[in-house]
């Protein structure tokens, strides 16, 4: 009779038990380009998961891993299933500034937390209704276009041709380099596009050319970002090239080859971590990750843009105890609580800064966040701190 009781009983006590489990359980949700045209930017994202913590605060963390293929219309719809079908508590994503724009009205409409990896300033500000659930780990357009110009405004650039993603990506940088090159008496003489999937960019180069710039600005990232500067050193061009912090991962330096040599870009700390004095206040958690990074996949491995994965599991880890406080995980009281406690986290010293965010300001990097880069043989030198 007691043994009967138990097998009746059985199928309701695992499920009570895995209840149990699945609630204490902490689900991420992830988006990233792994494939498409921003793959060198969404594998080492995607590498760098598998590293991130199993268990915080006590509780178990599994992280959902899906690609979009550098398409904005799939990152929507992988948001839409982890909200919905996975029950995720937090949506990480995507590699890039379109999808990542594009996923806000998800994380919004489902009061989600979400944090991107993607860089314009846009995807956080202002923090109004919609991005107040949103957050992000990469330094923004505005704070790298800040040290670009200052950069060339001490090396006498007065005139400077710029060439960017014909998406929210090269708008976003045009829109903050040329606010700042006004201010630094810097004059824009031509203004162009291609697409990410271009093969040629011929007729935006001779334009440029024709414009007489003493420096060219191409506001792309990833491999893309290569066709312009190779195009101009076919035509000849012998002025100084900048790119943003779009490229700082080898695979560029792998698709540019010879014609890169002597480009200057901001970019974040971890770049040049080995190259930072012993003073600076992120070298230590830069090369925290750069030594878990290369042990996992090999010296000479470790990408800025895997960096910014590793940042936003730096703030989950930091922020999900506190969270813990106010609600349990797959809950409405966890997300919300994980909302508030991500928007104030104060000194969290991470691989490309020390993130201090507030009600208005959700990504909370400053000036320790950028320096200056060049490409020197092949590899990159740190040529000073931005200003």
């Amino acid at each position: 009779m007691k043994t009967k009781l138990i097998h009746a009983l059985l199928p309701a006590l695992l499920t009570a038990a895995f209840a149990s489990t699945a609630q204490a359980q902490i689900k991420v949700g992830v988006t990233v380009s792994a494939t498409g045209p921003a793959a060198s930017l969404g594998i080492p994202e995607k590498n760098t998961f598998a590293l991130l913590p199993k268990e915080i605060g006590g509780k178990t963390v599994e992280y959902i891993v899906l690609d979009d293929a550098s398409d904005t219309t799939t990152a929507v719809k992988n948001a839409r299933k982890l909200i919905t079908e996975d029950k995720v508590d937090v949506l990480v994503g995507s590699t890039v500034t379109p999808n990542s724009l594009a996923m806000i009205d998800v994380a919004a409409e489902s009061e989600t937390p979400m944090v991107s990896m993607a860089a314009s300033a846009a995807i956080v500000s202002p923090v109004d209704n919609r991005r107040r659930w949103v957050f992000k780990t990469p330094q923004n357009d505005s704070h790298m276009s800040t040290a670009i110009t200052s950069y060339m405004a001490d090396h006498g650039v007065k005139n400077v041709a710029f060439i960017g993603f014909s998406d929210a990506y090269g708008e976003g940088w045009f829109r903050e380099f040329s606010k700042l090159a006004e201010v630094r008496k810097i004059n824009i003489v031509a203004n162009e596009r291609f697409a990410r999937t271009d093969t040629s960019v011929t007729g935006q180069i001779l334009k440029i050319m024709g414009s007489n710039p003493d420096a060219i600005l191409i506001a792309g990232s990833g491999t893309p970002a290569a066709l312009p500067q190779k195009t101009l050193k076919e035509r000849g061009y012998k002025g100084v090239i900048y790119q943003t912090h779009g490229i700082a991962n080898n695979d560029f330096l792998r698709v540019c080859g010879k014609d890169c040599e002597g480009t200057l870009l901001p970019a974040g700390p971890l770049l040049v971590a080995e190259q930072l004095p012993d003073s600076n206040p992120v070298k230590k958690s830069a090369l925290t990750y750069k030594a878990a990074y290369e042990k996992a996949y090999g010296a000479g491995s470790v990408s800025t843009f895997g960096g910014h994965a590793w940042d936003t599991g730096v703030l989950l880890s930091a922020a999900i105890p506190e969270a813990l406080k106010k609600g349990q995980p797959g809950t409405k009281e966890f997300r919300v609580a994980l909302r508030d406690a991500l928007e104030n986290l104060k000194n969290i010293p991470a691989s490309h800064g020390i993130f201090n965010m507030g009600p208005t300001d959700h990504l909370g990097l400053d000036q320790r966040s950028r320096v200056m880069v060049q490409i020197v043989n092949g590899k990159w030198k740190l040529v000073g701190n931005a200003n």
